[in-house]
């Protein structure tokens, strides 16, 4: 049998993964303002609730090279899966029965950040050792699958509040945690590749290598400019259109989300074409214009162009340093992954933070905070440039 036809169905569960991962990362704030209104979470609570999410994946991310060696990938991803469907019950159940409702949020948090930290380390590497003729069309059509779940969890969401009311929101929880158990059964039948890894590659001996460290720039950088502004979408799609959250949600979030996905796509239709750096080069300055475009334009609906165009730049930056890192590190294993993964979960946060941190130094000026969001695109364009100067020899 073709090696590459064997692995289709691995290929297919790992596509599904990262839809797993979109539903843990995109549903539960959908629910925030309920959760204000019904349970009466404050918003420093909520604020926790996020920063302890973010502290999670880091911590699984960091840690995740040793469990994976003892325990295999295929033990370890399929827990993943079973932890974020029990998040994700437990997130429709423990609030109606625990005296404090924020504990059973907080204990269902705990859950599904394990799982997607998990997911985010083990899913890239599986994909990535699946026979294919080109791996880097291959990563870039996976993490496609994360932009198609957001717009999933967002449309699907909305319409089910729609349809039967935000107040059965637990029933919505719990069905969607049939996507991650049928998935955790499917990893325990489909084949896993041979994975090698250097008896050698762990992270203080990455961490000695100089590319290594670029690496893990383009990775904060790609994060962070990815998420300055789809966190935000839906408020600038809000302030500049002057429309209702529903569609802003759908405007700007999901558009933003459609174009990554597309772009995405569209890498891994051009990887025979092009060079991965130069790609890259191109994506980012297209991303300083699509942010320059969104804060300069005196035209709304130009604006929310430019805001959806960023979502088609930073689509290649995620999967493309994935496998540039597999490429160049060939042996890095588990523990380059991991090192990927807290660099772009670390991105994840900063991104956010310093759009909202500057937008409040200037009078809630989201603008003002998008504009200094445009140092990440500019810092990954030298960075690739960099790469694509030295054109270091594999390590």
């Amino acid at each position: 049998m073709n090696k590459g036809l064997r692995f289709s169905h691995t290929i297919g569960a790992c596509c599904t993964a990262y839809i797993t991962q979109s539903i843990v990362i995109n549903f539960v704030p959908l629910l925030f303002v309920m959760f204000n209104n019904k349970y009466s979470v404050s918003l420093a609570q909520i604020s926790v609730l996020i920063t302890l999410t973010f502290l999670l994946q880091l911590a699984v991310d960091f840690s995740s090279a040793p469990i994976v060696r003892k325990f295999g990938y295929r033990r370890c991803v399929v827990a993943a899966h079973f932890l974020a469907a029990a998040g994700l019950i437990m997130l429709g159940i423990l609030p109606n029965i625990l005296p404090n409702p924020y504990i059973g949020i907080l204990t269902a948090c705990i859950l599904y950040s394990c799982g997607s930290g998990l997911i985010e380390v083990i899913v890239s590497p599986l994909t990535e050792a699946c026979p294919s003729e080109h791996n880097a069309s291959q990563m870039a059509f996976l993490h496609s699958f994360y932009c198609w779940g957001t717009v999933l969890v967002v449309f699907a969401s909305t319409m089910f509040f729609i349809l039967f009311g935000i107040e059965n929101w637990q029933t919505a929880s719990i069905i969607w945690a049939i996507l991650p158990i049928f998935n955790g059964f499917f990893f325990m039948f489909v084949p896993i590749p041979d994975m090698k890894e250097s008896e050698d590659s762990d992270m203080l001996t990455l961490l000695r290598t100089p590319i290594m460290w670029i690496i893990i720039i383009l990775m904060i950088c790609s994060g962070a400019a990815e998420l300055a502004m789809s966190q935000w979408a839906s408020a600038f799609a809000e302030s500049a259109l002057g429309i209702s959250k529903t569609v802003g949600d759908l405007a700007g979030p999901c558009m933003f989300a459609v174009l990554m996905g597309t772009g995405r796509i569209v890498y891994s239709r051009l990887v025979k074409k092009v060079d991965l750096m130069k790609y890259m080069i191109a994506c980012a300055v297209l991303c300083i214009i699509s942010y320059l475009l969104a804060v300069f334009s005196s035209y709304p609906l130009f604006a929310l162009i430019g805001c959806a165009v960023t979502g088609f730049a930073v689509g290649v930056f995620w999967p493309g340093t994935y496998s540039f890192a597999t490429n160049r590190i060939p042996a890095g294993g588990a523990a380059m992954f991991g090192l990927l993964a807290f660099a772009g979960d670390a991105g994840c946060t900063l991104g956010p933070t310093v759009v909202g941190y500057i937008s409040g130094i200037f009078s809630d000026n989201l603008k003002a905070g998008l504009l200094a969001a445009i140092i990440f695109p500019t810092v990954l364009l030298f960075c690739a440039i960099l790469l694509t100067a030295k054109k270091e020899k594999r390590i």
